[in-house]
């Protein structure tokens, strides 16, 4: 497992327990209690956890965007589960496959099936790391600036990245599905390298949980006909619904 991975999977411990212990840790992740603790130390250095004797603890609330990362990886997780599964269902072989940032993006590489055999670009840190070790499966990684917490990539390089490449289906990561609003974001640079992937692929498709459907972020991508489809866990409200018939965009759920 990479470092990236165990450190996702110590961030979801966390946010389920509040608490956890150096050797539950190690347990969990199959490693030794030396690297357990290196990896808390460079995960209190990002703000996500408080070391404490024997383990580690939640960060205070309020200390900014990384604490942001760690409630989101934690909420709705069932919910992203269920999208990833929907989402790694409308994947075939030998496809060249876009996965978005995010931790629903997280959800869906977990789901990709192990008979998966293609090429998935991804602008997440957190997605390469979920992959790389896929027999079958060549990971393309975009270059550019790093943020923390979700670990995506994003400035001109990326955008470069993205425009030489044409993908048979991309999943999209989001901030909010609005029937009035479209799709929107939250980060500006990433907004450019939605809209570059939405232009350049075969069939796109936006991961939202029912908190997203109704919410406005600060950065609009596209309208509502801009992907293929929305992948959710449940059934939008019945204004967004009307919205994306309208504008022909499949609603994909259990």
């Amino acid at each position: 497992m990479l470092p990236a991975q165990r450190h996702q999977r110590i961030i979801e411990s966390l946010g389920r327990k509040g608490t956890v212990r150096t050797e539950d840790l190690a347990a969990l992740l199959g490693v030794s209690h030396e690297t357990v603790r290196r990896d808390l130390a460079v995960l209190e250095r990002r703000a996500l956890l408080v070391r404490v004797h024997g383990g580690a603890t939640s960060a205070a609330s309020g200390t900014g965007e990384e604490l942001s990362y760690l409630e989101r990886s934690t909420s709705q997780s069932e919910a992203k589960a269920v999208i990833g599964g929907l989402a790694a269902g409308l994947l075939r072989p030998r496809q060249t496959v876009i996965i978005d940032v995010g931790t629903t993006a997280v959800h869906v590489a977990r789901a990709v099936p192990p008979s998966f055999r293609g090429v998935v670009a991804t602008c997440s840190l957190l997605v390469a790391a979920e992959l790389a070790g896929r027999p079958g499966v060549e990971v393309l990684v975009a270059g550019g600036r790093v943020r923390q917490g979700d670990l995506a990539v994003s400035n001109a390089r990326t955008l470069e990245f993205f425009e030489d490449l044409r993908a048979d289906v991309a999943f999209l990561g989001s901030g909010g599905v609005d029937a009035h609003a479209g799709l929107t974001d939250y980060f500006l640079d990433e907004v450019a390298t939605k809209r570059v992937i939405l232009a350049r692929t075969a069939r796109t498709y936006v991961l939202a949980d029912t908190e997203k459907h109704g919410r406005v972020a600060a950065y609009r991508v596209c309208a509502l006909d801009g992907p293929s489809g929305l992948v959710t866990d449940a059934e939008p409200p019945p204004a967004l619904a009307s919205a994306l018939a309208r504008a022909g965009t499949e609603v994909i759920h259990p």
